[in-house]
């Protein structure tokens, strides 16, 4: 019996239209093919008709899936519209309301620009909400937020705010060789297998977040174990199951006993962002803050969040608000 789809899959489907290709679409969605894949096989079984031709040469749309895909893009078009039809609505309620979602290592670029702007004249009221990496793009193009605090890459459909360089560390266990160096480089953990990431994550972000390949064109071995959180990383890096890399700012927010961190003085840096809806116009408080952030941010350049000396320096997070308060 046919269910009804949700409007995530449909988006899927329509993006796969564009491109007629698993890989293509899943890439530009951030996510992995077999997870692309079995979302349109759920749609399909929702709707109890084929919609896909698939074949180790070509995807093209069946007969069924091109005569619904008219009524597949209204359906999105209407459900976006409905959406911002709401939140127009609500918005008179609480007209100086931001929701902002984040993982714990998303966030402190933005909280300390946002206390920094609150110092100097009025901001919008932002409203914190924990949004797993996974989630992190979805939450956005669906709606639940105005905007999320986040790590790049990120995937096409999305507007970003460049907020602060961070540099990235290896954490690994302090029982490790490697554990008594101040510095290292990608050369030095080659032979080290970094803990696996779930199939949701896409590769570009996989990638980046692995330094895979490495510079030599090396590709990384990855784990059996996989994590999700930083916290579950850690975790397992501190049993000995292999390396992650993270951000500046992640080992100051989650220090955790048995594991170090230490920089990795060729890798390349991260850059903490804010992104948004490209597809819809930002609330008329989401909107002011975006244009309170982008003024701040020409005057103060670049911002650097978290040292890149010592295991776990302290003042990580007050290094950069001082570097912001001229």
């Amino acid at each position: 019996m046919a269910t009804d789809p949700s409007a995530h899959r449909l988006r899927l489907l329509l993006v796969l239209a564009e491109e007629l290709h698993f890989g293509r679409a899943a890439k530009r969605l951030f996510i992995s093919q077999p997870a692309f894949s079995r979302q349109i096989r759920t749609l399909e079984e929702h709707l109890g008709v084929p919609l896909v031709e698939r074949s180790t040469r070509r995807v093209e749309l069946t007969p069924a899936g091109e005569a619904l895909l008219p009524r597949m893009r209204a359906a999105v078009d209407a459900l976006d519209a409905l959406r911002g039809a709401a939140e127009a609505e609500a918005r008179p309620a609480e007209p100086d309301r931001v929701v902002l979602g984040g993982y714990v290592s998303g966030l402190p670029a933005l909280r300390i620009l946002v206390d920094e702007l609150r110092k100097r004249h009025a901001v919008p009221e932002v409203e914190w909400r924990a949004v797993g990496p996974v989630e992190q793009a979805r939450v956005v193009l669906d709606g639940e937020v105005d905007g999320v605090a986040c790590y790049g890459p990120m995937p096409e459909g999305l507007r970003t705010l460049r907020l602060a360089t961070e540099p990235r560390f290896v954490c690994l266990a302090d029982t490790h060789p490697l554990a008594d160096r101040e510095a290292l480089t990608l050369a030095d953990l080659a032979d080290e297998p970094v803990i696996g990431f779930p199939p949701e994550m896409g590769r570009e972000w996989r990638d980046f977040w692995a330094a895979d390949p490495r510079p030599d064109g090396k590709p990384v071995r990855y784990t059996d174990q996989t994590g999700v959180t930083l916290e579950a990383c850690v975790s397992l890096v501190s049993l000995g199951n292999g390396i992650r890399f993270v951000s500046g700012s992640s080992r100051e927010l989650l220090p955790w006993p048995g594991v170090r961190f230490i920089p990795v003085t060729d890798l390349p840096p991260c850059t903490a962002l804010l992104a948004w809806s490209a597809s819809r116009p930002p609330s008329p408080a989401f909107g002011s803050l975006l244009r309170a952030l982008s003024a701040y941010l020409r005057t103060v350049g670049d911002v650097t969040v978290g040292s890149a000396k010592g295991d776990r320096p302290r003042d990580a997070v007050a290094l950069a608000g001082k570097r912001t308060a001229r």
